[in-house]
């Protein structure tokens, strides 16, 4: 259905939208559930993303929000599908972070990650940009979430091989 808006419209929409739903969720003292997807191309670099209506200046994950039931691994192959038209090869849930947001909501991240051999591309509506970078030469600007991820995913990696993190 939003594929029927203009891009240019959607946006603004976001933008405009957006601040409302944080303010609604906060108000509410909703718990909200969501993923965050940490593709990896053959190279070992990962996916980040910049929003075109939420914090555009900072590089962030590519994910979006998932309904209660359905599979955090499913969910972030599809959110990345969607965002940046790359495949999440051998999606893997491999943790869950809760935490309180400023705003007096609760905000549930699933975490997933795989490997994709797509080039990413931004799907101009919610994401102005998406490029791949390598892990010892992050971009200046990443928020502090995919850095966090990325460790909880590095001692994930640590256990799966059976060394301590």
């Amino acid at each position: 259905m939003f594929g029927l808006v203009p891009a240019p419209l959607h946006r603004a929409l976001l933008r405009a939208a957006h601040p409302v739903r944080l303010r609604v969720w906060g108000l509410l003292r909703l718990k909200v559930r969501g993923c965050s997807v940490l593709a990896f191309d053959p190279e070992g670099r990962i996916l980040l993303v910049r929003h075109s209506y939420h914090r555009r200046e900072a590089w962030m994950l590519p994910g979006g929000g998932i309904g209660r039931s359905k599979d955090p691994a499913r969910s972030g192959a599809r959110e990345l599908r969607e965002e940046t038209g790359c495949r999440l090869e051998e999606a893997t849930w491999f943790a869950t972070f809760p935490f309180r947001a400023a705003g007096g909501w609760t905000n549930v991240t699933e975490l997933v990650t795989g490997t994709t051999q797509d080039p990413p591309v931004a799907d101009g509506r919610e994401l102005e940009e998406a490029a791949f970078f390598p892990l010892d030469a992050l971009p200046e600007g990443i928020c502090g979430a995919p850095l966090h991820y990325l460790d909880l995913w590095r001692a994930w990696r640590a256990d799966q091989n059976g060394n301590s993190a």
